[in-house]
């Protein structure tokens, strides 16, 4: 079967593979639905997960599909079972390093169990739909970490898949004040349309005058700063970091859920006066289920999806999905 690999950096191929076969614990999903994410272009560019592999290793970690095999003493899971996967489930990495990625017909799971890394589907709920489990596991847990709950103010910096899921859960919690802030019209509208408050294109407009007029601006040690109590920083750029520290009010509290792939200098002397709380988020230790449910309850994710294409096209939807002023989530699909 064709396979998606990265070999080295900036060193992405379609491989002809062995398909995969089952172990005693595992089983094998046949894949209908994959999404490529932003880490998945970061493995490409660097070569590997952290540093430059050694060996190829399969590429993509956003998927869902149907069983198709399982290993004799595998519990509770049957074939023909429609199921999401949690790559990191059950000490899978899937994608991220090892031979198994979800850019290929079939994906071997290892060591699988019912609620680790598979988690049943109904039958009504589309393949597409169900493939946004991941990324949006990565948006609920940064919002269990903002601890934001009703009445809260929030800013959010970044548009993409993992931002619009951020939004979407914090207008579930009850959180009506909500400004996006993305420097890409097209994102913007799709946050509009999941109902952001406000929406900020720091490149057309005054990014401290829109906010302060949205939340009230005030005055700290002589710093002005918005009014605004929860701070999400999605966007990997060091300057927003700086933007946050400068703007945000007392006893405010950022969310870092970006990956930062170089340091960044904060000043730890206009954070500390604020006594802000700075808080990292990283990955869904917990919250598949909970996500799942949401999906299930058929929340709008209709924005979040920008383009579907076909397996026979990825090196078209790993393009797109690296133009961010054309994408936002990008879905592969596989016809067997």
């Amino acid at each position: 079967m064709k396979a998606v690999r990265v070999h080295g950096p900036g060193d992405v191929r379609l491989d002809e593979v062995e398909a995969p076969v089952a172990g005693e614990r595992d089983v094998v999903v046949r894949v209908a639905a994959a999404g490529i994410c932003g880490s998945d272009v970061t493995y490409v560019r660097t070569g590997g997960v952290a540093a430059p592999a050694t060996e190829p290793f399969g590429l993509g970690h956003e998927l869902a599909g149907t069983v198709e095999t399982v290993g004799a003493a595998v519990q509770g899971i049957r074939p023909g079972d429609r199921v999401i996967v949690n790559p990191m489930g059950d000490g899978n990495a899937i994608g991220a390093g090892v031979p198994e990625g979800a850019f290929a017909p079939r994906l071997l799971v290892r060591d699988a169990t019912l609620g680790g890394a598979i988690h049943r589907i109904p039958d009504d709920l589309s393949f597409d739909r169900a493939a946004l489990a991941e990324p949006l596991s990565v948006s609920l847990h940064a919002v269990n970490r903002s601890e934001a709950k009703p009445g809260d103010r929030v800013v959010l910096f970044g548009a993409g898949p993992i931002g619009l899921g951020i939004l979407i859960f914090l207008k579930q919690r009850g959180i009506t004040d909500i400004a996006v802030v993305d420097t890409t019209d097209h994102r913007l509208d799709r946050a509009r349309r999941l109902g952001a408050t406000l929406t900020v294109n720091p490149d057309r407009q005054d990014l401290r005058e829109a906010l302060g007029v949205a939340f009230g601006m005030g005055e700290l040690f002589g710093w002005p700063v918005v009014n605004a109590t929860h701070w999400f920083e999605v966007t990997g750029s060091a300057a927003v970091v700086d933007s946050i520290v400068a703007l945000a009010p007392f006893h405010a509290r950022m969310v870092l859920v970006a990956v930062h792939h170089d340091p960044v200098p904060v000043n730890f002397q206009m954070a500390l006066g604020k006594e802000m709380t700075i808080v990292t988020s990283m990955a869904y230790p917990d919250e598949f289920p909970d996500v799942i449910a949401a999906i299930e309850g058929g929340v709008d994710l209709s924005p979040m999806i920008s383009h579907v294409l076909p397996f026979a096209d990825f090196e078209a939807a790993f393009a797109t999905a690296q133009d961010r002023h054309v994408s936002a989530k990008v879905l592969v699909t596989f016809d067997d």
